[in-house]
């Protein structure tokens, strides 16, 4: 199984709709889910204190999703780049391993908590740019079913 959790819910609907269609082309390889849960008030006056409340509390409600066999995919700016390739090969490597669920978290707009940066089994960084993160919801799963169409020797060109 492959979950998502973000932190925040994907407000436009031309995303939600993205992200459907994703989701429908990964079921034939991959039984996916999305979870979401809700951000925290951040306004621009926190202090540095605040802020780290804020992550910890939603790194916190990430975790209750987490189990403790689940493989943990966190996307971070300071994690491992990896092509589509290099991803379908890691996908495939952790099912060979054994772990029934893989999950790719999606912090919030401040980022994410050491607890859920120590529980991550893998840090991803998708690109060295910045993207909205309900957009990321959306990258991530065309990399996911990137990587299926891959493993299966599938082209891929849309």
């Amino acid at each position: 199984m492959i979950k998502i959790a973000a932190v925040g819910k994907v407000k436009e609907k031309w995303m939600r709709d993205g992200l459907s269609d994703y989701l429908k082309r990964i079921q034939p390889y991959e039984k996916t889910e999305i979870v979401e849960v809700d951000d925290e008030k951040a306004p621009e006056s926190n202090s540095p204190a605040e802020n780290e409340n804020v992550k910890l509390t939603e790194g916190r409600k990430l975790l209750k999703h987490i189990k403790e066999n689940d493989f943990v995919i966190l996307l971070d700016l300071a994690g491992k780049e990896m092509d589509s390739v290099s991803l379908s090969r890691k996908i495939e490597e952790i099912h060979t391993r054994g772990y029934n669920r893989i999950i790719f978290v999606i912090g919030g707009s401040l980022g994410v908590s050491k607890e859920l940066i120590d529980r991550a089994n893998l840090r991803w960084r998708i690109s060295v740019n910045t993207f909205p993160h309900q957009l990321c919801r959306i990258i991530v799963a065309e990399q996911v079913y990137r990587a299926f169409r891959i493993m299966h020797n599938e082209p891929y060109h849309k």
